[in-house]
């Protein structure tokens, strides 16, 4: 019984071992395929979700809502400071200040800031995280 065990091993170790003696097939694209030709961060006119999906993170403490203050302007402040980055990573705008102009200078209940403050903020850090990467 065990030798009948010990031979079935040993031919499946057999058979097994050109398979990965050989490597990968050839036609195996590589590991980093893709990072070449990666698209660019989208422009300050790309569509909502394109720009949420790229800038979203550097604007997520920033409100989701209208708020009654913000009667005349155009959007929510998250979607106004997804805007303002995609003008500082495109080039458009370079000073943050200038990019986050149309927030709210007004303090809402229980906010730390206000939406152009976190704004700025947030458009330093993704400066400064640009000029990182470029250093590199």
């Amino acid at each position: 019984m065990f030798l009948r065990f010990a031979v079935a091993v040993a031919l499946v170790a057999l058979a097994a071992t050109p398979a990965f003696a050989a490597g990968p097939p050839s036609d195996t694209p590589p590991a980093n395929q893709g990072t070449e030709h990666k698209p660019a961060t989208p422009g300050p006119k790309a569509d909502l979700p394109a720009k949420a999906r790229a800038y979203g993170r550097q604007c997520e403490d920033q409100s989701k809502k209208r708020s009654d203050a913000a009667e005349g302007t155009k959007g929510t402040p998250f979607s106004q400071c997804v805007t303002a980055m995609a003008k500082l990573a495109s080039g458009k705008s370079s000073s943050p200040r200038a990019a986050c102009k149309a927030l709210s200078k007004r303090h809402e209940k229980g906010e730390k800031g206000t939406p152009f403050s976190r704004c700025v903020v947030d458009g330093a850090k993704l400066l400064r995280e640009q000029r990182a990467q470029n250093e590199d």
